[in-house]
């Protein structure tokens, strides 16, 4: 029976009944990386969006309302926006180089004096080897 299949599902793709065009790299949605001030400046443009951006992890604080924050920074940007927060189930430490992707937030209020003018939140991290 499996040869059979294979017979059938060679004799379709020869007659040109059927395709197969795609590839795993047409299924991945791509992400630009943006840097750390681009994101910071850019916040209202990209607030709801995923973002990505890879920078040196300078702080970090985990635990905190279930959820860890890092900060990232990769040279660009002043002292206002060359620091750009992130939060993630996952975590790294400080001095790791990092890609981060996650989606933007404007304005985050979590209450009791937690107001973030932009964070990158449910982020995923991936610490460079």
């Amino acid at each position: 029976m499996k040869i059979l299949n294979i017979v059938f599902a060679g004799l379709v793709c020869t007659l040109g009944l059927a395709t197969f065009n795609a590839s795993a790299a047409d299924e991945v949605k791509t992400v630009d990386v943006k840097t750390v001030a681009a994101i910071n400046t850019s916040g209202r443009e990209l607030s709801g969006q995923t973002v990505s951006a890879q920078g040196k992890v300078v702080k970090v604080i985990n635990g905190i309302m279930k959820r860890n924050f890092i900060h990232v920074q990769d040279g660009t940007g002043d002292a206002i926006t060359n620091d750009l927060i992130v939060t993630s189930k996952q975590t790294a430490k400080v001095g790791d180089q990092v890609t981060i992707t996650g989606v933007v937030a404007v304005n985050r209020d979590f209450g009791a004096g937690y107001l973030y003018p932009l964070l990158v939140e449910d982020a995923s991290i991936v610490v460079k080897k």
